[in-house]
């Protein structure tokens, strides 16, 4: 990835691991289905006046209603969901970790449905480690938050698998622009929720009453949905849908670092150490660096290897 990618990777996981800790503030006081309509709902009108003022046209959307209507389903209404109905259960810092393994269903997703997707061993090890990461990053809290139920627990996986798929399938939009396939994804996402809400959710549930839980979800209307997902799918259209997917290694870092900074947490050597294994992990998936340290002999070995498998007279002849 490049420099360009990276810095959208960093701020991305910055605005998501912030979706977390903004999320379990909101949820204690209005319905997990409430909340996710708001959150799409405020990011599809912020996004359509931002069309508005940049000039650009929503007509791609209307022309593919079937691929936004996937878009939608997979990276908003029911992960989104998911990922709240299980913060009812469980505590952000273990819904973090399984949501960290996105990138390891997304590199099996990849890998049977996008041709160009290809794992590598670096990536896959790289991927683990970052997983592992998460899991020391959390530390001795860890065990005392799987007691949770089951089913919050494989709410939150299933909200990382369908992410992945959602990657995927975000591919085959990249010819158009991250701003509208954003605005197209959460406005469609919005009209799917408004009726669900209207059926499953009391006037209690839908109303907060404190201006903190207001101010929360407008935060996460604005900056954690609307900016974010412009983020994401221009990552994806330069990146490709596995790297994309490392976000979900910075959220927990995102995270523990929002509670150092806002609520005064003080930072444990347990968590700096899952940090520093979750930094190796995009260290080794990059993999510059690596190749810088051995002077780019991996690059020349795997490059006359390819060569004799594509010429193979002419290496007999040299």
């Amino acid at each position: 990835m490049s420099a360009r990618d990276w810095s959208r990777l960093l701020l991305l996981g910055a605005l998501w691991g912030g979706s977390f800790f903004i999320g379990r503030i909101a949820v204690s006081e209005i319905a997990p289905l409430a909340l996710v309509f708001y959150r799409v709902s405020i990011a599809a009108l912020a996004l359509h006046l931002w069309l508005r003022i940049r000039g650009l046209s929503f007509a791609p959307v209307l022309a593919r209603p079937a691929g936004f209507l996937g878009l939608a389903l997979l990276n908003n209404v029911i992960p989104f969901s998911l990922i709240f109905a299980g913060q009812t259960e469980i505590g952000a810092g273990i819904a973090s970790i399984f949501y960290a393994t996105t990138p390891l269903w997304t590199i099996f997703v990849a890998t049977m449905l996008a041709k160009d997707e290809r794992l590598s061993v670096a990536a896959l090890s790289g991927i683990v480690l970052g997983v592992a990461g998460a899991a020391v990053l959390i530390g001795p809290g860890l065990l005392s938050n799987l007691e949770g139920p089951l089913w919050a627990k494989l709410a939150v996986i299933g909200a990382s698998i369908s992410y992945a798929f959602g990657v995927v399938l975000a591919r085959r939009f990249r010819a158009i622009g991250a701003e509208v396939i954003a605005t197209g994804q959460l406005t469609v996402s919005s009209l799917l929720m408004l009726p669900v809400v209207a059926i499953f959710c009391g006037p209690q549930d839908i109303i907060p009453t404190s201006g903190t839980t207001w101010a929360s979800i407008a935060v996460l209307g604005l900056f954690c949905t609307a900016l974010a997902f412009i983020l994401y799918f221009g990552l994806i259209a330069s990146a490709g849908a596995t790297n994309a997917s490392l976000v979900t290694l910075l959220v927990p870092v995102s995270a523990t670092l929002l509670g150092a900074l806002f609520l005064g947490e003080r930072l444990r050597m347990f968590e700096l150490a899952g940090m520093v294994l979750i930094m190796s992990s995009l260290i080794v998936i990059d993999g510059r660096a690596l190749r810088r340290a051995t002077g780019g002999r991996d690059i020349r070995r795997m490059t006359a290897a390819q060569a004799a498998r594509r010429w193979p007279h002419a290496a007999s002849d040299i």
